[in-house]
């Protein structure tokens, strides 16, 4: 059964029916994998009129919506621009959702995030289109990312890494010119003696496997899909 829409009834929540929590659940679910951001923040807001517990929320909606999103795009039935759309909505969705959380929750919900990654096109590369996906289907997909944009200096990715405590480095180079900075950063983390500390992921068009066995990567993706597979596969094995 789906949430009807209207105007007057609800005086808390104008726009939608305050409805059973299976049903917000659902109706948050579908609005953001509908790209629909007015939809689903009003489910957030519904949910947490009711006292619905977040961490349900996150669990029941935004984690299957970040899994249908996946394997929409990967099967190519949507696009980048509904992709981006959908994660500005499941952004807006958890920034109402955590805002009902106690400090215990949020903890509880950081814990469960699947990890931090600092993503960046590499010093002297000013390509991003293919840094930008990966960046955002890590969103949806349970990921906290730090994005530092395009032609990034290394030791600045280095840094924001450790500021961040973060468990991954995703690094972008589309040009052969520039792939010597995915191994200065990775030679940076080995200098300062924390390379155990960090996994190291590179990608782009003038990359390859044997490039990043060559470097010491710990991986190497063609496409932004195959990149967040193997952060997800790294995390899951604890590194």
């Amino acid at each position: 059964m789906r949430i009807k829409y209207y105007y007057t009834a609800s005086p808390r929540i104008q726009g939608i029916m305050v409805s059973n929590p299976d049903e917000l659940l659902s109706e948050l679910k579908e609005g953001i994998v509908a790209s629909d951001q007015d939809r689903a923040t009003k489910a957030a807001e519904a949910l947490s009129t009711q006292g619905v517990d977040p961490l349900e929320v996150v669990n029941r909606s935004i984690l299957p919506a970040a899994k249908t999103l996946g394997e929409k795009f990967e099967n190519g039935e949507i696009y980048l621009p509904e992709l981006m759309i959908a994660a500005d909505a499941m952004k807006a969705a958890v920034a109402i959702i955590l805002d009902k959380l106690s400090a215990e929750k949020k903890a509880l919900y950081e814990s469960t995030r699947a990890g931090t990654v600092v993503a960046a096109s590499v010093f002297g590369d000013i390509h991003d289109i293919g840094k930008n996906l990966l960046v955002t289907l890590l969103k949806v997909n349970g990921f906290q990312v730090e994005d530092m944009g395009k032609d990034v200096e290394s030791m600045k990715i280095v840094k924001r890494a450790l500021d961040t405590n973060a468990d991954i480095i995703a690094l972008s180079a589309l040009m052969t010119t520039t792939m010597s900075s995915q191994k200065e950063v990775i030679d940076i983390l080995s200098q300062m003696n924390v390379r155990h500390r960090f996994k190291v992921l590179v990608g782009g068009g003038s990359t390859t496997r044997e490039w990043a066995q060559e470097i010491g990567a710990d991986g190497w993706a063609e496409s932004a899909v195959e990149g967040v597979n193997l952060a997800l596969s790294l995390v899951k094995k604890g590194g």
